[in-house]
């Protein structure tokens, strides 16, 4: 029997959060202008989405202290700035290190529906 993980947004209250509802939720949170989401599950990883609204980061965490994983976008020029964490921190990433945000939602739904990237996604494990 395969068992999913459950997904929790760490800031918000303890309801579970599906990958039917995780893009209503981050757009909502896009738009009140909460640039930085991070999602635990219930075995015990987190999934991270930091975005300046045209980009974002998407990182898969393990557990505590793991470099983990990234979205990738091979090839991508430049650099965009406006990643702003919730400690007020305004990132600058390559391109090349962050993904269009469609791309990302797509990914973020993936992740939470299945637990692993989509098939044709792009990362770089960073451990």
């Amino acid at each position: 029997m395969l068992v999913i993980e459950s997904w929790v947004i760490n800031d918000d209250s303890p309801v579970l959060v599906s990958s039917e509802m995780v893009l209503e939720i981050l757009r909502s949170r896009v738009d009140s202008g909460q640039l930085e989401t991070w999602l635990t599950s219930s075995s015990g990883r987190s999934l991270a989405f930091v975005t300046n609204t045209e980009r974002a980061m998407v990182m898969l965490i393990e557990q505590e202290g793991d470099p983990g994983e990234h979205a990738v976008d091979p090839g991508a020029q430049g650099s965009s700035g406006g990643f702003v964490l919730s400690n007020g921190q305004d990132d600058e990433h390559p391109d090349e290190d962050t993904v269009p945000i469609r791309d990302a939602f797509r990914l973020v739904k993936q992740i939470v529906g299945t637990g692993s990237w989509p098939t044709d996604a792009r990362w770089v494990v960073d451990r």
